[in-house]
C-alpha cells in the first residue's frame, strides 16, 4: 500500500518536471537561420499537435514551428545605410554610368524583410577629361537622360554667380527602338516614357550648354529633318525626332521632359 508520504513525493516530482518542461521547452534559446533539422525539440506545435517542432526560419514555410516561435524568435528586418554620394562617370567625354551604394547595417533574421538592392546605377556624361581639360565637341546624335539627373547639376559658378538657365527644345518623337521599353533596371525606367508620336521637351542647360547650344539640339536644322537621339544609360535605346520649336522653358508633362547631356 502506497503511503501518503510517497504520494506527496511523486506529485512534487511531477510538478517539478512540468515546471522544468515549461521553462526549457519550445524555442527558448534555439532560434536558427535557414532550414536546420537540428534546431528542434518535442513540444506543442502551432497546429496544436504535441510532436517534433522546429525553431528555424524555414519552419514558417513548412508550418512546423514550435508554439512560441514568434515570441522567442521575433522577425528582424534588414536595415541598410543611407545612399552614398554618386560617383563620377566611369568614362569622361562620352555617355557613361555613375554609381552609388549603401551597406547592410543589420542582417535580416527569423523571416524578417530581406535586404533591398545595395547598388544603383544611372546614366551620365562628364565634360572634362581625367586631366581636367574640357572635352571637345562633336556633332551627331543628341544624348538625353532623365529630368531627375538635371536636379543635381550646379546652378551657380564657383563664385556664386547664377549660371545661364539655358532653354528648351521641343521635338515630335518619330521612332524609337524596342529596347527603350524592355529594360527594367532602375536607372532606365524613365525611358519607357519615350513614346512615338508624342511631343517631348529637352532642356539644354549647363554644363551641357556651351556656346549657346547643346550637342544634337537641332537649332539649325530644318523642321522636316529627322534628327538622331540616344538615351544615356542604354545605348540600344535610340531613335529619331523632328524639331518643333525652341522655348525659354520646358512646358511638357513632367514624364516627357528630358535633358541634354
Amino acid at each position: 500500500m502506497v503511503s501518503f508520504v510517497e504520494v506527496v513525493y511523486w506529485v512534487t516530482a511531477l510538478c517539478c518536471l512540468g515546471q522544468k518542461h515549461l521553462v526549457t521547452g519550445g524555442c527558448t534559446g534555439k532560434c536558427c537561420r535557414g532550414r536546420n533539422m537540428g534546431c528542434s525539440t518535442t513540444d506543442w506545435r502551432m497546429d496544436r499537435a504535441f510532436a517534433k517542432c522546429f525553431c528555424d526560419e524555414d519552419c514558417v514555410k513548412t508550418k512546423d514551428c514550435c508554439f512560441d516561435y514568434f515570441t522567442e524568435c521575433p522577425a528582424q528586418d534588414c536595415a541598410v545605410s543611407a545612399w552614398s554620394f554618386w560617383s563620377g562617370c566611369a568614362k569622361p567625354c562620352q555617355p557613361s554610368v555613375r554609381v552609388r551604394v549603401r551597406h547592410v547595417e543589420q542582417q535580416p533574421g527569423n523571416s524578417g524583410e530581406p535586404c533591398p538592392r545595395l547598388e544603383e546605377r544611372a546614366g551620365c556624361r562628364e565634360y572634362r577629361d581625367h586631366r581636367g581639360s574640357q572635352c571637345g565637341r562633336n556633332s551627331g546624335s543628341a544624348f538625353i537622360t532623365s529630368l531627375e539627373f538635371g536636379k543635381g547639376r550646379p546652378k551657380h559658378d564657383s563664385y556664386g554667380n547664377p549660371l545661364n538657365p539655358g532653354f528648351c527644345m521641343e521635338f515630335k518623337m518619330e521612332t524609337r527602338t524596342a529596347h527603350c521599353t524592355v529594360e527594367n533596371r532602375p536607372h532606365t525606367l524613365w525611358m519607357r516614357y519615350i513614346t512615338e508620336g508624342f511631343k517631348v521637351c529637352v532642356a539644354c542647360e549647363p554644363p551641357a550648354l556651351r556656346n549657346s547650344s547643346c550637342q544634337g539640339d537641332g537649332q539649325e536644322s530644318d523642321k522636316e529633318a529627322a534628327l538622331q537621339w540616344q538615351a544615356v544609360g542604354n545605348p540600344h535605346c535610340r531613335g529619331t525626332w523632328k524639331k518643333v520649336q525652341k522655348t525659354p522653358q520646358c512646358t511638357c508633362p513632367t514624364q516627357h521632359i528630358f535633358i541634354f547631356t
